[in-house]
Order: C-alpha cells, then sequence, then structure tokens
C-alpha cells in the first residue's frame, strides 16, 4: 500500500466547526487566528517488522536504567495521525487499542493542537497548580464546560485525580467515609476513633469491605487491587484486604440467542452477591460499597445484560451499599452513549461514576452525601492536571459537533459484524464476538494463537490488544469511521488467513 494521504482537512479559524463540509474539509472550532492543518493517511504503510531495528535499540538503551518487558516498540508521535500511529521506524499503522482505549478522537488532532498553540494558555503549561488548594481562576469554568456537561443522570459533582487507579482509589475513601458517618449518625468521630486511626486499628481504621466480581480490574495502586481480579501477575507478592468476591456472569454469545440460558446465569450470580452481602455484614464486615465495570475490559471484555446492572442496582439499594460504576475504560463515547451505564436506562443508576482514559484527565463523578465533610480527606498534591480539563473541553466540542457517537455506533456495526463473518469463516480459530459500538471483543482459540495474531495483525499495519486469557479487544477512537472498520477487517482476514 502507497505511503500517501487520503485527504488534507483544513481548520480555519473563521468559521465554527461544523463537521465535514461538502469540500471535505473538517472545519474545528479556535481560539488563534492561524490555520492548522490534519492529514489524514490513506492507510498503513509497513517498512520493517515491529519492532524494527530503531525500536530495538532503544529498548536496550532503556533497559539500562527501567524495566522494558513490556515495551512493545517507541512511537513518533509527531508522525501519527488521527487513526494512525507511526512508530521510530516509520511505519504507519492502524490503531485500533489508541494506547489501551486513552485516545479520544485520534493523535495530533487540530482541536487540541491549537489548545497547545494559543499563547493565553501557555501559563496554565508552564505552571501546575495544586487544584486542591490554589485553583487557577479558570477551573471553575473548564470543569463545568468540560466535565460538567457530560455528567451522567443525576450528577452535579466531580473530583478530579490523576488517572483511573488513582480515581478508584479516592472513590473507594469516599464510600468508606460515608458509609461511617451513616453508622455513627455524626461526622465527628470520637477521640478513640482518632487514636487508633493513626495505628490502623479498629474503631478508627474500621472493619468495612467492598465487593467486587471476579474477573474485574480497577486498577493497580493498594486499595484498587483488592478489587481487581484478571491476571495473578498484577498482585502476586503484594498484601491485599480481605473483601468478598462475587462471580461474574459467564454468558453465552450472541446474547440475545440465549436468553434463557444467560438469565438463569445472571439469577445464580445476583443471589450470591446478595448472600455475602449478608454473610459479610453477620460477621461484622458490612459491604459499604460495590464495584463494577459496565463490561469487564482486562478481565476478557465480559459483558452482562442491562437488566442484571438494574437488578444490581436494587441490591445495592436495599442493603444501604454504595453503587460505584466503574466507567474508567467504557465511559467517553465507545459504546455509542457517552457513559456505558446509560444503556441500562436507570433513573438513579449509581452514586458514583469514576473515569480516566478517553477522558484524558480521572476523577468520580459523586453524589451530594458523598461529599467530604472535612479538608484533606480527599486529596493529593495535584489532584488531576488542569491541562488535561482544558483539553477534554476540546474533546466534548468535537464529539457534538461532528456527531462522533452516531459514527461509533455505525463503524461499531461494520465492525462487529465483520466479526461475526470472520468467526463464521474460521470457527476453528475465532469465537463469542461481542461488542456494543465499538467497544467489541472476540475469542481465539488460545492465548498463544491470540498473542500470534496480534503479532501477526501488528506487522500488517493494525495495532490491537490482548484481553483476559484468550481474548482480543478492539478500541478504537472516536474518529474511527466505517472504511476504518473495512480496512482493518480486511487487514485482519489477512493475519487470521496466515494461522495454522
Amino acid at each position: 500500500m502507497a505511503c500517501g494521504l487520503l485527504s488534507r482537512r483544513v481548520a480555519s479559524s473563521l468559521r465554527p466547526c461544523l463537521g465535514l463540509t461538502a469540500t471535505g474539509y473538517r472545519q474545528v472550532s479556535q481560539t488563534a487566528a492561524n490555520i492548522v492543518e490534519e492529514a489524514e493517511f490513506d492507510g498503513p504503510c509497513m517498512k520493517t517488522e515491529v519492532p524494527g531495528p530503531i525500536s530495538r535499540s532503544l529498548s536496550k538503551q532503556l533497559e539500562k536504567v527501567q524495566n522494558v518487558i513490556q515495551v512493545n516498540f517507541f512511537c513518533d508521535y509527531e508522525e501519527s495521525r488521527g487513526n494512525y500511529l507511526v512508530d521510530v521506524d516509520g511505519n504507519r499503522m492502524l490503531d485500533v487499542y489508541t494506547q489501551i482505549a486513552s485516545i479520544p478522537i485520534g493523535y495530533n488532532h487540530p482541536a487540541l493542537t491549537k489548545v497547545m498553540a494559543d499563547p493565553s494558555n501557555l501559563g496554565t503549561f508552564v505552571n501546575r497548580p495544586a487544584l486542591g488548594m490554589l485553583p487557577p481562576g479558570k477551573f471553575p469554568e473548564k470543569l463545568f464546560d468540560g466535565l460538567m456537561s457530560v455528567a451522567p443522570k443525576g450528577f452535579s459533582r466531580v473530583q478530579t485525580m490523576a488517572c483511573g487507579s488513582c480515581a478508584n482509589e479516592n472513590a473507594y475513601k469516599s464510600i468508606f467515609i460515608w458509609y461511617r458517618n451513616k453508622q455513627r449518625g455524626t461526622s465527628q468521630p470520637t477521640p478513640e476513633e482518632e487514636r487508633t486511626s493513626v495505628i490502623n486499628q479498629v474503631p478508627g481504621c474500621p472493619d468495612l469491605t467492598l465487593l467486587s466480581f471476579m474477573g474485574g480490574f480497577h486498577g493497580r495502586t493498594l486499595g484498587c487491587l483488592a478489587t481487581t481480579h484478571t491476571k495473578a501477575i498484577q498482585k502476586l507478592d503484594v498484601p491485599s484486604f480481605d473483601w468478598p468476591i462475587a462471580p461474574y456472569p459467564k454468558l453465552k454469545y450472541p446474547l440475545d440467542q440465549f436468553e434463557r440460558e444467560n438469565a438463569q446465569e445472571e439469577a445464580r450470580c445476583l443471589e450470591e452477591v446478595e448472600d455475602l452481602i449478608e454473610k459479610w455484614g453477620k460477621k461484622g464486615r458490612p459491604v459499604a460499597g460495590i464495584v463494577i465495570e459496565p463490561i469487564q475490559a482486562e478481565g476478557g471484555d465480559n459483558h452482562a445484560s442491562f437488566d442484571f446492572f438494574r437488578k444490581l442496582r436494587g441490591i445495592a439499594k436495599k442493603h444501604g451499599s454504595a453503587f460505584l460504576v466503574d466507567e474508567v475504560q467504557t465511559g467517553g463515547g465507545s459504546t455509542g452513549k457517552f457513559w456505558a451505564h446509560q444503556h441500562w436506562g436507570l433513573d438513579d443508576p449509581a452514586d458514583m461514576v469514576s473515569f480516566s482514559k478517553k477522558m484524558l484527565t480521572g476523577g468520580y463523578f459523586y453524589k451530594d452525601d458523598f461529599q467530604a465533610d472535612k479538608p484533606f480527606r480527599i486529596f493529593n498534591t495535584w489532584l488531576g492536571d488542569h491541562t488535561k480539563n482544558m483539553f477534554l473541553t476540546e474533546v466534548i466540542k468535537v464529539i457534538r459537533t461532528e456527531n462522533l457517537l452516531e459514527e461509533v455506533k455505525k463503524s461499531g456495526k461494520v465492525m462487529l459484524q465483520g466479526l461475526y463473518d470472520l468467526q463464521a469463516k474460521y470457527p476453528h480459530l475465532l469465537s463469542r464476538a461481542r461488542g456494543i459500538g465499538t467497544f467489541c471483543a472476540v475469542d481465539v482459540r488460545d492465548e498463544a494463537t491470540r498473542n500470534d495474531l496480534i503479532l501477526k495483525a501488528r506487522n500488517k499495519g493494525v495495532v490491537l490488544g490482548g484481553c483476559g486469557n484468550q481474548s482480543i479487544r478492539f478500541r478504537p477512537a472516536l474518529v474511527f469511521k466505517e472504511r476504518h472498520a473495512h480496512l482493518f477487517l480486511d487487514i485482519f482476514n489477512d493475519a487470521i488467513a496466515e494461522l495454522k
């Protein structure tokens, strides 16, 4: 395939963002008067195997000071554009993984480069503020224009953090503080509680628990690891809390063809959840909260029905447990709705919703009852990064003006149907194709074959990622169009055809 450009889109400072015009130009709202050009490539262009010689040389340099076991290859981000990631050896690849689902509108989008180029933003980038104590004057404005403009239904508060793990870690703390205040009937601790808290003893450090699910992933920090139940390598040798773990439904796909069997499996798991809450309460270790992903991502792209989540929410309310929905990977539009839990159709879907990745900043939305009642209870030096709030404001504008959630539905339909066709064509290799929007996955025969397929696809110009024991997950940017889905499927088919 020729290493050329499919089209050139020009962002004009004199016109509002109106999406694609008849002439093929993308007009992006901007504050600076200079013209920014965005070039879209016509497809992958491979010059070497990946990693190439330059990447391998850089790995040797880096391994002198850091662990490089998990490094795939080194990237040239200046040359990357849109849906295409370029490596340091000049290989251009269609990125269907996007930094583990973290690039919302592609590489080097002009709306974001203009934020960097605007001189009025210089002070924000040069001086990183401690947002909890000394926020900049534009901080409230950017929160209302950005995060709060896409807040899930029923939420009027948000706490920014640096990443998904940090978001969940502090959401857990908020749940425990809320639960203890509810237990004691006041937010004022006793002198004994204050004294014992600093020596890690009860009652100051109460024996509360969080209920999580097998296959769930909520982060790699110490508290989050207690609710992460995927790969042993993530937890091995690290002390952890003894908290209840519920089974997650093991469903058959396609979901609409196995409704009766799947409903029985979900009923079994819900019954176990309620049983665990009651058992742990009787042991004097009450379940203060439940944490769950709308789709278990790292654990294998495991789905449950919307009815399962509606009933789980009801169980949490019944037993007085907080309900935290972890949308770190599912949030930001990949399922065709801005938040995956919106598919559930609930008026009161959660008490907290955590986010990161496509949202560029970490954090969590929360209800008024979970507001910290004293300073420094939920706190760290940065509490996120204000520059990411600025970027997110522009990302949300692009999503709306270019109608990207509808594009996600269209390209996701092509992708999922293509995966159905491929598993029918290669039934000895692929199975259990599944997804909502472009948040899709397929199982491969075994882990070794899965890993081999990912490498073959990469050397043909497509970046993919694995999850669970034998799944490949697809996480394109929101600017991934139907043509990109067709291109991906063609290359993926070629890679599969080479497997034995």
